[in-house]
């Protein structure tokens, strides 16, 4: 995958008081910027969008910002990230994993079509969709990472994520990342290593849930199919943190005070009811014991 800004960029970072010209490896080794209020950080983003006007800007809320050995910031698909404390993914478990995510898209392909599901076609046909709406309802790790068009989505996201028992010195974090234009359901760029998924292109109509979360996928280009291509990459160039133009921080009881923005709820992200694809999801999950 191709590094952004390796040439200079327009970002924020942690106590500047001004957008600006740094590059991608100062952003992601930064603690972020803070901001206090969603309005302010939509004023931040806007401005970001204008001064970096040759990239479209995707963003992903986080609970906290996850590190490399060396200090970066690192955004991994599931597929690829070490279990919990290690610090190097073992060959096999890669191998156990892309095994897990074969069966998990046959049993979803199956299921589009016992359901005669709208697009049911293309799920069988297109490899990249399967894994699209695998990863969108969490059933096994796959190649892909999760972001969002929404700016007040991703916000909302790492607001929830840090959870409800909040001190004044949790702080949640939103990464914005630049990406090629967008062109329909799926943006191939091979010159910059990368793939994005529209959901609400991907997903029926009637799966409200990715269409209400606004969200994309980022994947590698061509499609990391297993551990066989994956040894042709270093682990940092399977990194979408290369990606990132800013980071941002906050402090989520005061950051949503203003009552003309209000932090999207958990139940409006995951609707409850009236999501069959989440039903066949979760009896996918069931069937992988997971």
């Amino acid at each position: 995958m191709e590094r952004v800004g390796v040439s200079k960029l327009w970002s924020f970072l942690d106590g500047s008081a001004a957008a600006e010209l740094v590059t991608s490896g100062q952003v992601r080794s930064g603690r972020g910027f803070r901001v206090g209020s969603y309005p302010e950080l939509a004023a931040r983003v806007a401005e970001l969008q204008y001064r970096n006007r040759h990239h479209v800007l995707l963003y992903r809320g986080q609970e906290r910002d996850w590190r490399s050995v060396r200090g970066f910031t690192t955004l991994k698909p599931t597929i690829f990230r070490p279990p919990d404390g290690r610090k190097t993914l073992p060959d096999q478990l890669v191998e156990e994993r892309y095994e897990t995510l074969r069966l998990a898209e046959q049993r979803l392909a199956e299921g589009f079509e016992a359901l005669r599901a709208l697009g049911r076609q293309r799920v069988a046909r297109e490899r990249l969709l399967r894994w699209a709406i695998l990863q969108h309802y969490e059933v096994c790790g796959t190649p892909l990472l999760d972001v969002t068009h929404s700016l007040r989505i991703a916000a909302s996201f790492a607001s929830l994520s840090v959870g409800t028992s909040l001190s004044a010195d949790d702080e949640a974090c939103l990464l914005v990342l630049a990406v090629p234009h967008l062109s329909g359901a799926i943006t191939a760029s091979a010159e910059g290593g990368l793939q994005i998924v529209r959901l609400a292109s991907v997903c029926p109509p009637s799966a409200m849930r990715p269409h209400l979360q606004e969200g994309y996928l980022l994947g590698e280009y061509p499609e990391m199919i297993g551990l066989s291509q994956k040894q042709h990459y270093r682990p940092f160039e399977m990194d979408f943190g290369r990606r990132i133009v800013a980071k941002f921080r906050f402090e989520p009881r005061a950051f949503w005070g203003d009552p003309a923005f209000p932090c999207v709820p958990r139940e409006a992200l995951y609707p409850a009811t009236g999501d069959w694809l989440e039903g066949l999801a979760a009896g996918i999950r069931e069937g992988l014991g997971r």
